[in-house]
């Protein structure tokens, strides 16, 4: 018998559709990263990109368990002294709503080209629509 490794090139690539409304956003962010590396295919390879697009909607109703929403701080530099700006959660979902989804999958994923590789078939909207409806998206329930 022979292993099979899955090469990038000959995966066929599925979409699916996950609605973030009322769910929480480790949860979300871990299983989406595990279908963006490929984890749920039996020809799961983990250096070779063989995951699936995701597309998320409704991202502003994702929700944070306890205190997160005014404890938690996003904290960015502008790289010149005293360019330290922090923002809470709350304050980001309100802004931009996709950021905070992409930012928590992106940090669940490999570091690196491949992990960049992976990040890039994720696509996060805001709204409950998407222009993805030619490549005909399932729904993934978890």
């Amino acid at each position: 018998m022979r292993t099979l490794s899955a090469k990038s090139e000959t995966v066929e690539r599925q979409w699916f559709v996950v609605d973030a409304t009322d769910q929480s956003l480790g949860r979300l962010a871990s299983r989406v990263a595990s279908v963006l590396r490929g984890k749920h295919r039996p020809d799961y390879t983990p250096h070779a990109d063989a995951g699936d697009f995701v597309i998320i909607l409704n991202a502003e109703k994702v929700k944070l368990t306890g205190q997160k929403l005014e404890q938690k701080m996003y904290h960015h530099h502008s790289g010149y002294p005293g360019g330290l700006k922090s923002l809470t959660y709350a304050q980001v979902l309100e802004r931009k709503p996709e950021f905070v989804i992409e930012k928590a999958v992106k940090g669940m994923l490999p570091k690196g080209t491949l992990g960049r590789q992976m990040h890039r078939k994720l696509k996060v909207y805001a709204g409950s629509t998407h222009p993805h409806s030619a490549q005909k998206p399932t729904p993934f329930n978890f």
